[in-house]
């Protein structure tokens, strides 16, 4: 369904009336296209503290050249060197004077250390810079971005840093990602970096699942396309569009792991969970078949389906497991006791799995957790509270199946190795949970 609030404020008499009356005014944002591959405009490279992370080259490779304007479509801060409150200045002194110059729809990433242990006055400084960026990006506005990634290398987040600086990261906001250490080994292409890649989408036929598909496929990975029987005509044709395979299987069979490791005899690189269902109501009124039914397709079927695969060696060393989790798992949902669950647990499972996999598996395990997508889902929810659920976030508008695909292929990069165990929410910084 058409955002037609969105609509109306990209109109002269909109703009004059909402302004008027105090209303939200979504910025258009600039999302990755054949016109908008990368962000149009130079990077401004900032440093707090004294560090020397050798972020040059890497930035140079992300296609942004230095800001000659004085009107950046980029802002990078080195923070990392920040260890007191003293240097803690050094970031307000940064980034003040430059913020109101950042173009629209354009980006601000602060870079930072993991938190020390050993010294508290450290911790405090570094864990202060999380409440600094989450509160800029609600007050940056024009449809810019504020995030945070903790390093202690720059050529390891060279996938994040190329992620979150470019028009694939548009509903990304006000997130904190940390990145590990290790080597990490490019592409030969960074244009289709899955080429010659193998990947499993469940719930592929429609909505956030063919979007992921297409962009997986776009990235040059053969997409094996899945979804239940029912779906099994819509599997096929965007299968056969995007020159894959479709599989018609029910998640939630007790075998469903044991048969799809013996139709992948070669394997599988990228493992995408994103088959789910919603069955809602207040607890008091739900059935014990509505709480079964979404636990068993969104929690018990990707843990079944995963340990089984993982068992038979399915997933191949250097591949990634990418989970669908949502911000409802975060902040909870009146009427979604069941929903929340389900995906609070796949956050469970994101942490718990993803040191042991990546250590025995050499698997990368992570989940992205969507807020208000614009879906056909979301399109059957109630005026007043897709509204709600639309404006509710630093970007005042609703998200795209393609911004959670983007997340996820950025998280499925061979790149990414050093990324692991992060819950991504892709919400445009929703005003419901952290």
């Amino acid at each position: 369904m058409a955002d037609r609030y969105l609509s109306l404020t990209r109109t002269a008499p909109g703009r004059f009336l909402t302004r008027r009356i105090g209303l939200p005014q979504p910025a258009e944002l600039i999302r990755r296209s054949d016109r908008h591959p990368r962000l149009t405009g130079g990077l401004l490279h900032l440093t707090a503290g004294r560090t020397d992370l050798g972020l040059a080259p890497v930035l140079a490779r992300t296609g942004l050249g230095a800001d000659e304007t004085g009107h950046p479509a980029a802002v990078v801060l080195d923070a990392t060197g920040v260890r007191d409150v003293d240097t803690l200045a050094e970031v307000h002194a940064a980034l003040h004077p430059v913020v109101r110059s950042v173009t629209a729809s354009g980006r601000v990433v602060v870079l930072g250390a993991p938190l020390d242990a050993a010294d508290h006055h450290q911790a405090a400084a570094q864990q202060a810079l999380e409440g600094f960026t989450r509160s800029l990006g609600k007050e940056i506005g024009r449809g810019r971005t504020v995030n945070l990634v903790r390093l202690t290398d720059a050529d390891a987040a060279e996938s994040t840093l190329r992620f979150l600086l470019s028009p694939g990261s548009a509903y990304l906001d006000g997130q904190v990602i940390e990145v590990g250490p290790g080597e990490v080994t490019a592409p030969a292409d960074w244009n289709r970096p899955l080429t010659g890649r193998t990947a499993l989408v469940t719930g592929a036929a429609r909505g956030i699942g063919a979007a992921v598909a297409e962009t997986l496929a776009g990235q040059g990975a053969r997409v094996v396309v899945l979804d239940v029987p029912q779906a099994e005509q819509d599997a096929r044709e965007l299968a056969e569009r995007l020159g894959g395979s479709a599989l018609a299987l029910d998640i939630t069979a007790a075998d469903a792991g044991e048969r799809l490791a013996g139709v992948l005899p070669d394997g599988l690189d990228l493992l995408i969970h994103n088959a789910g269902i919603t069955r809602d109501r207040r607890l008091v009124n739900m059935s014990a078949d509505r709480w079964s039914s979404v636990l068993d397709v969104n929690l018990a079927g990707v843990l079944r389906t995963t340990d089984a695969l993982l068992a038979a060696g399915t997933v191949n060393r250097g591949g990634r497991i990418v989970a669908t989790a949502s911000i409802a798992g975060i902040a909870g949902n009146a009427g979604q006791t069941n929903y929340a669950a389900s995906k609070a647990g796949i956050i469970g499972l994101v942490r718990s799995l993803a040191p042991r996999a990546l250590a025995e598996h050499g698997v990368t395990v992570n989940a992205v957790a969507p807020g208000f997508i614009e879906t056909r889902m979301t399109a059957a929810v109630p005026l007043l509270i897709r509204e709600a659920g639309r404006r509710m976030n630093s970007l005042a508008q609703g998200g795209l199946p393609a911004d959670v695909a983007e997340t996820t292929a950025w998280l499925a990069h061979p790149a990414s190795g050093t990324v692991n165990g992060q819950i991504v929410r892709v919400c445009g910084q929703s005003l419901l949970g952290a």
